[in-house]
């Protein structure tokens, strides 16, 4: 049962190190607000996860993966935010740093766990990674609910602590981020991946 548990431990470590909307989302928010906002936006990410996490043990996100209808409805709400996000920071790099210092930038509105939260949960490919990878990891000798519960809840500490370290190290270099230029070409970049991450998830199928 360990080994198995170890080595879901490491498919679910290869999946959360992917770099993915997730991380785009904590870069813009760690380097435009600060290390605290990008740990309180990771902790949004992490408690995504939890939602998609209690959906799939009561059978949820199982019809959400089955069903075409409503995989498209969260598919395509899920994409239109991720590209809000990125137009936003499009727009930020055209207006927000021209000519001002960094202190004095223009933040990303809105809550940063919420941003997380939201751009976590509104990703149905969780959704058809928990049912259907999940199941196949769960180790032994647990009941079902029970295996994937604990799985669960270590791929959210696993996203917590490989977003909360990335975090960090972004703060270490944040005195090389403020200057304008920087956060000038920083905001489009993440913006083009926003958007692109945005197309993408628009483009997927279950």
């Amino acid at each position: 049962m360990f080994v198995q548990f170890f080595a879901a431990a490491g498919v679910l470590a290869v999946l959360t190190v992917v770099p993915g909307p997730d991380m785009a989302v904590v870069t813009k928010r760690a380097v435009s607000c600060g290390w605290r906002d990008g740990l309180w936006t990771a902790a949004g990410i992490t408690t995504g996860l939890l939602v998609w996490g209690v959906l799939t043990l009561v059978g949820l996100a199982a019809v959400l993966a089955a069903s075409a209808v409503a995989y498209t409805v969260v598919k395509l709400a899920g994409a239109a935010y991720l590209i809000v996000l990125g137009v936003q920071s499009l727009l930020r790099s055209r207006r927000g740093h021209a000519d001002t210092p960094a202190t004095g930038a223009v933040a990303p509105a809105g809550s940063p766990w919420r941003t997380g939260l939201v751009s976590n949960v509104f990703n149905p490919k969780i959704a058809v990674s928990y049912t259907g990878l999940l199941p196949t990891l769960a180790p032994a000798g647990l009941s079902p609910h029970l295996g994937m519960a604990l799985l669960v809840l270590l791929h959210a500490t696993i996203t917590a602590v490989w977003l909360g370290g990335y975090v960090l190290l972004l703060a270490k270099a944040r005195g090389f981020f403020e200057r304008p230029a920087v956060q000038r070409a920083l905001d489009r970049v993440t913006g083009v991946v926003l958007i692109g991450f945005g197309v993408k998830v628009a483009a997927t199928r279950p």
